[in-house]
């Protein structure tokens, strides 16, 4: 309880901080944008006390090192997945690709806002020449440099740019993302197996020992000691209990290849340790600063969307301001190939381009109003970004809270249930009861014994979704106890 109040004393904070968030992105926006960019944020979570009045401000900070957030756990077979999936797994493979596509598109838009020099040459005939012999017809041969150069009086260029670049930090944030993404995949699919192998070794158990009570009620039956029913009852629980062995070895089949392919490994040859490794439920400590919200990577590229459409959008504005162009060219041009490197046959130009277009149909406006309406979109999936991230951290918090209660309850409910697993076997073996209520006994131990093991699941796997929804750990400079 002590570790849930530490993070309700942060929700207040964390609302505060992503609605600042919001606002920040949309402040340079068009006013008829802007004014619903907000997200009406509560006065604090479901689970957090009321917030103080005002904002906290904080910059995004996707970029920001997170640190191995999976060693909270301490499971050195847990960790090398991790390491190995942020290598090899091809989502992030994938990401990585469009970052570094998105890198090169910004160079690209960066290289226009430069003056453009190139190399020509050529050979044309032409009529009226004036040659040596009079005007008459010649080949004119050509070679020198090119010049241009676009001046950006209007912001046009610039503002191609800023997108492009925001572009590149949306794409990085969302590598960010992806990778935060698979991290905590292959932490929750490597638990829930290790749960089912616990689990599956617990059936085992109870499958064992109802073989061995089977084998002793038959000896018992040929004796003439036992009823046919009494032998018909254990069969019935042997079988069923070996129908649920196999399923759990189903199940964790499916688990060990989505782990794989997760790792970026064949399902075919992949497998873990056979010996489960007990992992540390880490404890979430008091004090986590705010701002680690200000770390998810999904928010944080939301928002340079939203960059990148408004800066697209001052493009679109520019187009109906005219362009300026330089340009210049020097060279040689003679009519004669064996002249056209003289001092005589220089040539050189220079000169400046003015286009405006008068009439081109509404090209421009519906381009404006494209623009306009992409940037209303990224707004509106920037503010359900930002919800998203909300109900993730609520849930969790919630689900962490429950099951706290739910693994406490269950603790008590398998100590009683061995308890009387116990004394029923006692009054089964002097008589006093009927084998019926052995089995209900030891059916009803099984029962919470598996329930407690799932929960202590359900809790790693709400652990794991936490953390991602805090954008990735909540990493203060203080170290991460673990529960006993």
């Amino acid at each position: 309880m002590k570790t849930m109040q530490g993070i309700r004393s942060l929700m207040p904070s964390l609302s505060a901080l992503t609605a600042a968030l919001v606002l920040a992105g949309c402040a340079s926006a068009p006013p008829t944008v802007a004014e619903h960019a907000g997200v009406a944020v509560p006065a604090s979570f479901s689970t957090g006390k009321d917030a103080a009045p005002g904002w906290t401000t904080a910059a995004p900070a996707e970029a920001q090192p997170r640190g191995a957030w999976w060693l909270v756990f301490a499971d050195t077979e847990l960790s090398a997945l991790v390491e190995r999936a942020g290598e090899a797994n091809t989502d992030v493979q994938t990401a990585a690709a469009r970052l570094a596509e998105a890198r090169a598109l910004l160079r690209s838009a960066d290289a226009q806002r430069q003056p453009q020099i190139g190399a020509a040459g050529g050979a044309a005939r032409q009529a009226g020449v004036n040659t040596a012999n009079g005007m008459q017809p010649a080949t004119l041969v050509t070679a020198g440099l090119n010049f241009s150069y676009e001046a950006d009086l209007f912001g046009r260029l610039s503002r191609a740019s800023e997108a492009a670049r925001e572009d590149a930090n949306a794409r990085e944030a969302l590598l960010q993302s992806t990778r935060l993404m698979v991290q905590a995949d292959v932490a929750q699919t490597y638990l829930q197996l290790r749960s089912l192998q616990t689990e599956r070794q617990l059936v085992e158990q109870s499958l064992a020992a109802y073989r061995e009570t089977l084998t002793l009620i038959e000896k018992r039956y040929r004796a003439g000691d036992a009823a046919e029913l009494d032998v018909a009852r254990m069969q019935t629980e042997v079988s069923a209990t070996e129908a649920e062995t196999l399923a759990l070895e189903r199940q964790q089949a499916a688990l060990t290849h989505a782990l794989a392919v997760l790792v970026g490994d064949v399902a075919s040859g992949f497998a873990l340790a056979s010996q489960p490794q007990a992992a540390t439920l880490p404890v979430i400590p008091a004090g986590v600063p705010a701002t680690v919200l200000a770390r998810r990577p999904d928010v944080s590229a939301a928002q340079a969307s939203v960059l990148a459409a408004q800066a697209r959008m001052g493009v679109a504005q520019a187009a109906w301001f005219p362009a300026i162009t330089l340009t210049g060219n020097g060279g040689y041009a003679s009519p004669e190939l064996g002249d056209l490197f003289k001092w005589s046959a220089r040539s050189w130009g220079i000169g400046a381009l003015l286009s405006l277009p008068i009439f081109d149909g509404g090209q421009r406006a519906a381009q404006e109003e494209g623009a306009r309406a992409r940037l209303e979109a990224a707004v509106a999936a920037q503010r359900g970004q930002v919800l998203a991230a909300f109900r993730d951290v609520e849930d969790q918090l919630s689900a962490l809270r429950l099951l706290s209660g739910q693994a406490r309850v269950l603790g008590q409910a398998v100590q009683s249930s061995e308890r009387a697993t116990h004394l029923s076997d006692v009054r089964y073996r002097n008589g006093l009861v009927s084998q019926l209520e052995l089995l209900d006994a030891r059916r009803n131990e099984l029962r919470n014994r598996r329930q407690a093991l799932q929960v202590r699941t359900a809790q790693y796997t709400a652990t794991v979704a936490l953390i991602r929804a805090l954008g990735g750990g909540w990493d203060s400079g203080e170290p991460v106890a673990a529960s006993s």
